[in-house]
């Protein structure tokens, strides 16, 4: 028995080695070592198998296999340097390869400057590709110009892995243990319409979010709604005045944004109005059972108006406003305060952060709460409470400093290390007219954004029948592709630019069926599907065929349509690094055109010039078409663009 509980000990040993040990279920119930050990091994042996077969399943992403190979070459060729560059890129022109490693140019520098070794990069990049290690994906490398490595990947790796996303279907890349990601996105005001400006964060944070789940990490969507705040005062008076018996019968507000201008002009010009206003507030946050209705009443109000757009747009979002987090305020400003951090500056309690020459204010001279309360709040509720990895705020470029200094505050104050922890800011620029002014109405107020998706539905219903698709669809298909065109177009003409920028906004651009739009997107993802409706193949020929047939890669296009669809693991990990959604835009034009390219040079189906009859159907091109539709389609899905069958 004893040599027994040694050889399960040893093995147990031996399966620590792969990462597995885990979070086991208790063992109080099992009394002998033995038995322990034999629970526990089970327990290994079942979690490694999964964490295997998860892995086989995964796309790989091709890139960081190479870095990995070169990588190691780097390590045999010059054990001593450390963290030694590793640069390997997608090649630009098919003449270099598929991909180049440009190193040597880099440890060169380093040799000259550490050890004043003056060696030629071409001589470095020698060395590194005599040390690349045994690896299944390339075939031959080539040391080109001052010492570029170019690499050409191996046809039959290629084809094995398009092989594998037919039959699995587009799996996320592997990234690692699962993660909790918080994103705050769209969060706008009470008693206040959604305007174009909240557009870009609602968009932006749900693509976000979208591609977080897809790599199968799990996000809690916040809509840090202000639904808080001194403003609340004026408008529940004013909703006393105008609806006296607001509590028994339901206000009829139909026009919120109205009902705020009327008691934000009476705020302004009576003076016993603004003194009973400023009662309110009071009566409000001290949880008055009354005035807590007439706030949920104005509340309610906002949040239908809300949820249109939310459900016109696909948003997913939980409500955590300012509010939430109120009876945390008064912790917040004691925690700062025992720790030494509070200064009062005239009456006001204030928080100087080392490096930002603005203080945040925790309290006001009068005892109350602002934003920087509550973003403090919102903050360690996140990381404490929430046990978040990866903090996001999808908030606009204006907001900059501020998040900073919440962020920098919550690392002074201990809450977290960056090095473990990620806490950033999505900021984003503003959206502009075509006079690349900010985007008003004619009459210059901000232009709202229910009208905006109006507009869009009228505008891309008037371009399908342009077209005449009228003709071809049924009043269901036609009704869907318009839908599917206009919050589409929207979509990606926000998310196609980097957010970092202002974007032009036109529709006369986005419903353009040529370049980088989302309109040509969804004509091209929709002929490509119709490909193998018209040779009557249907998914079950296909997945038979992905199973059974070798995608022949032969063609020059047929191999740059392969590489390119491979690609996809690569865009999506790189914007998991920084966040920018364009880079994803960009990826899914290049394939359109891709396989455009493609199709124009390689038939998928031959048929008789007479008589239109298909003579042959070469079906490894169709599932290269398949692939690339597959791709485009979860492409779609994490810009939360919905694509349709006829169009």
């Amino acid at each position: 028995q004893e040599n027994e509980i040694k050889l399960l000990t040893a093995e147990i040993e031996r399966l620590k080695n792969f990462g597995c040990l885990g979070v086991s279920p208790s063992l109080e119930g099992l009394r002998d070592e033995n038995a322990k050990l034999k629970y526990r091994l089970n327990f290994l042996k079942k979690s490694l198998q999964e964490e295997r077969s998860k892995s086989t399943k995964s796309m790989i992403n091709i890139n960081s296999c190479l870095q990995e190979i070169f990588g190691a070459a780097i390590q045999a060729a010059y054990p001593d340097l450390e963290n030694p560059p590793l640069v390997v890129t997608p090649s630009q022109q098919p003449k270099f390869g598929d991909y180049q490693c440009n190193s040597a140019m880099a440890i060169s520098q380093i040799l000259l400057k550490t050890r004043e070794q003056k060696v030629i990069p071409r001589e470095i990049a020698e060395k590194i590709a005599k040390n690349i290690p045994a690896n299944e994906c390339i075939e031959k490398v080539e040391i080109a110009g001052p010492g570029f490595i170019n690499v050409h990947l191996r046809k039959d790796f290629v084809s094995k892995q398009l092989s594998s996303l037919l039959i699995n279907g587009v799996q996320p890349p592997a990234v690692g243990k699962r993660k909790k990601v918080v994103v705050d996105f769209s969060s706008p005001n009470i008693a206040k319409e959604m305007h174009v400006g909240h557009l870009r964060s609602t968009i932006i944070g749900e693509s976000m979010c979208r591609l977080f789940e897809f790599v199968g990490y799990d996000v809690l969507r916040l809509n840090h709604l202000g639904d808080w705040g001194t403003q609340f005062g004026m408008l529940i008076a004013h909703l006393q005045d105008k609806f006296p018996d607001y509590l028994s019968v339901s206000p009829p507000i139909g026009d919120l944004q109205a009902f705020y201008k009327e008691s934000k002009q009476r705020f302004d010009t009576e003076e016993e109005f603004k003194k009973r206003a400023y009662q309110c507030v009071v009566l409000l946050q001290s949880k008055n059972p009354d005035f807590i209705k007439a706030w949920n009443l104005i509340c309610d109000v906002s949040r239908r108006e809300f949820q249109k757009i939310y459900n016109c747009l696909d948003i997913t979002l939980i409500e955590r406003g300012e509010s939430f987090y109120h009876e945390m305020m008064k912790d917040i400003v004691k925690e700062f305060e025992d720790k030494g951090f509070v200064q009062v500056d005239d009456g006001r309690k204030v928080v100087f952060v080392p490096g930002f020459p603005v203080p945040l204010t925790i309290m006001k001279s009068d005892g109350g709460y602002t934003y920087d309360t509550s973003d403090l709040a919102a903050l360690k509720h996140r990381l404490c409470e929430e046990k978040g990895d990866i903090l996001i705020y999808v908030v606009d470029s204006g907001q900059s400093v501020h998040l900073q200094t919440v962020f920098a505050a919550g690392q002074m104050i201990g809450w977290y290390d960056p090095k473990v922890t990620r806490v950033a800011h999505a900021a984003f620029g503003v959206v502009l007219g075509e006079d690349k002014k900010k985007f008003k109405t004619r009459s210059g107020d901000t232009v709202r954004l229910i009208d905006l998706l109006e507009e869009g539905l009228k505008r891309a219903m008037d371009k399908l029948k342009d077209k005449e698709r009228d003709k071809v669809l049924t009043p269901e298909e036609l009704k869907a592709a318009q839908t599917s065109v206009a919050f589409g177009c929207i979509k990606y003409a926000d998310l196609s630019h980097n957010r970092l920028n202002d974007y032009v906004f036109s529709f006369d651009k986005m419903l353009d069926d040529r370049g980088n739009t989302a309109a040509y997107l969804l004509y091209a993802f929709t002929r490509i599907r119709a490909i193998a409706r018209l040779a009557n193949i249907d998914e079950q020929m296909l997945r038979k065929a992905a199973r059974e047939e070798v995608l022949v890669l032969d063609h020059e296009k047929e191999w740059k349509l392969g590489k390119c669809i491979l690609r996809f693991p690569e865009i999506l990990q790189k914007i998991l690094e920084d966040l920018l959604l364009h880079t994803l835009c960009d990826y899914l034009y290049e394939l359109a055109t891709t396989f455009t390219e493609f199709y124009d040079s390689c038939y998928c189906v031959e048929k008789d010039r007479q008589t239109g009859q298909i003579v042959k159907v070469n079906m490894w091109r169709l599932l290269l078409c398949e692939a690339t539709a597959t791709v485009m389609a979860k492409g779609f899905d994490i810009l939360g663009i919905k694509p349709v069958q006829r169009m």
